[in-house]
């Protein structure tokens, strides 16, 4: 489990962080160009992951959907190579998209069930994909310097293959909890604070997804090469590892919702910083914040869903947040960057990342405010 996360996230690590690169120095693309492209798979995800969990759910058979996954996305990954055409760099992202959705929820599925029926902690498995992801945008970064950016896809081929026998040793178990959207909305709709939350994440995590598309640019518009790019992407991404094994302690000190702000607040000044137009140097030395951005929320977010939701429209809370923030918020904010970078440059993107996630981070205010009321209620 843990040798198929690190190599499934090396692979998409290697290749998504470098691809906006590509599209704008090898092919010659616009900005919004790259937008469109870069922003169909999250909405290529929305759609594809319900069907991935039904076939699922039909023939009991995840390890194997799961190699059929990763082996076509490798395939599919290759086709960039040869493909210059803007309307086939979409149809390309889309088709990818399709067999890519299934990766992540599968796997997951596969490993929480084991956890909960054999022991063990998710987060310590899932951990080597964040290591991976960080591993490798610095090794292709470097290579992609040395032997050319093309190079990307042929290791993001050449590491899903291997992956593919890993993830046929994956675990038997199956089960995967079913989610009721129409039921689980009509409960949930009603619970202000869910929708709050909702809104905050949109605002928060999308920019945080997005960046991944467009930090590789920012870098090299700050005058960094490929190499640049790949030691940031390991600086930041390897310091979310030691704040998601200490998230826990913090939430339950602090409370959640207050971890929940820290995040928001200190990703929101991140990337108004950028907006600054800081030296490559000082771009890698704040990358770090992104352990105490991501590394907090993502925990904190999952924990405080569970919590608001009740226990039988838990795995829809679930499926909603991550719907919004993984893919409404992703291809808000990278669609809209694209364009921004036409009327601008990527500096106002950032600027359009930092002012929006300061609103996510207002919008948590408004939800610990509810809480103190319902807490003074309560007391009262």
């Amino acid at each position: 489990m843990r040798i198929f996360y690190f190599l499934s996230f090396f692979a998409i690590g290697g290749l998504f962080p470098l691809l906006s690169v590509y599209l704008q120095n090898e092919v010659g693309l616009r900005g919004s160009q790259i937008g469109v492209i870069m922003s169909i798979g999250p909405v290529m995800m929305l759609i594809a992951q319900p069907i991935w969990g039904l076939i699922s759910d039909y023939t009991r058979s995840p390890r194997i959907l799961l190699a059929i996954s990763v082996t076509g996305t490798g395939a599919i990954g290759l086709m960039y190579v040869t493909a210059e055409l803007y309307p086939v760099l979409i149809f390309i992202a889309a088709f990818l998209a399709l067999f890519q959705a299934a990766m992540i929820p599968l796997s997951d599925s596969m490993v929480m069930n084991y956890v909960h029926k054999k022991g063990g902690d998710y987060g310590k498995v899932r951990l080597w994909g964040a290591a991976g992801f960080a591993l490798a945008v610095w090794v292709m970064g470097n290579l992609s310097d040395w032997f050319g950016q093309s190079i990307i896809f042929y290791a993001f081929a050449i590491v899903l293959w291997i992956s593919a026998w890993f993830a046929l040793k994956m675990p038997r178990e199956s089960q995967v909890v079913r989610v009721d959207l129409k039921k689980g909305l009509r409960k949930l709709i009603v619970v202000p604070k869910f929708v709050l939350f909702l809104i905050a994440t949109f605002l928060v995590f999308g920019p945080i997804m997005a960046n991944n598309f467009y930090f590789g640019l920012l870098i090299q518009f700050a005058g960094g090469s490929l190499a640049g790019v790949g030691l940031a992407f390991l600086l930041a991404a390897g310091s979310e590892i030691p704040f998601m094994r200490w998230a826990g302690s913090l939430i339950s000190k602090q409370g959640v919702t207050a971890i929940l702000f820290l995040a928001a607040l200190v990703s929101g000044f991140r990337w108004l910083f950028y907006f600054l137009g800081p030296s490559p140097e000082l771009i890698y030395v704040t990358t770090v914040i992104q352990g105490l951005s991501i590394g907090l929320f993502i925990p904190a977010a999952l924990q405080y869903v569970r919590s608001l939701a009740p226990d039988e429209v838990k795995a829809t809370a679930v499926s909603l947040y991550a719907a919004v923030g993984n893919g409404l918020g992703a291809w808000f904010f990278t669609f809209f960057a694209g364009l921004i970078m036409d009327w601008q440059n990527v500096l106002y993107v950032y600027l359009f990342y930092g002012v929006l996630t300061l609103c996510g981070a207002a919008v948590l205010i408004i939800i610990m405010n509810l809480e103190k009321k319902e807490g003074s209620h309560v007391d009262a």
